[in-house]
């Protein structure tokens, strides 16, 4: 083989691999931005009575909130549950804790790169603004944000009887997932 072949077949798959990653980036960008419209047409059906609407027909979840930071241009549908699968597209609701804007503690997690991102910028007696499902907003003042241990976090030792908590994984520009420490936010 000639090399000026060698060097256009290497140009080539050069190029086709940068084709792929760019589809899959525009791919993954398109996916987003349709849940995203999904889960607000999901919320909108939900504001008129309709309950557990599921944005798309295979969703293991369904809106019971929205989540709005004004301070940071925020606008959140908050999905039931918290596992990975829902985190993946908003915020979760820990089903073991009060439904916000309810009596009682409630409790709304995110990945700290994509919906509480902003959380690192929040100071206190910022406001948050949380609406329901009957269409009722609560505002919240921040009156604390702390750092703990993940195995550490219960909704038992949370200060105030009423209130609304959001945790995210800690800190904020970790490069690898999880990790031992959370940010909370109360």
């Amino acid at each position: 083989m000639n090399m000026r072949r060698i060097i256009t077949l290497g140009a080539l798959t050069c190029m086709l691999l940068g084709a792929l990653l760019l589809g899959n980036g525009a791919y993954m960008y398109a996916k987003a931005q349709l849940a995203q419209r999904l889960l607000q047409n999901a919320w909108e059906r939900t504001l008129t009575g309709e309950s557990q609407v599921k944005p798309w027909p295979w969703a293991d979840t369904w809106p019971v909130a929205r989540l709005r930071s004004p301070a940071h241009d925020i606008d959140s549908i908050v999905l039931t549950g918290d596992s990975g699968r829902v985190l993946a597209f908003g915020p979760g609701h820990h089903v073991g804790s009060a439904l916000p804007t309810q009596a009682g503690h409630s409790l709304i997690s995110a990945h700290r790169d994509t919906h509480f991102r902003f959380l690192q910028d929040v100071t206190l007696d910022e406001e948050l603004q949380v609406q329901n499902a009957r269409g009722e907003w609560r505002r919240y003042r921040v009156v604390e944000t702390r750092v703990v241990d993940a195995s550490n976090i219960a909704l038992a030792e949370l200060p105030h009887a009423s209130a609304l908590t959001l945790v995210t994984c800690y800190p904020f520009d970790a490069l690898l997932p999880g990790g031992p420490l959370r940010f909370v936010l109360t």
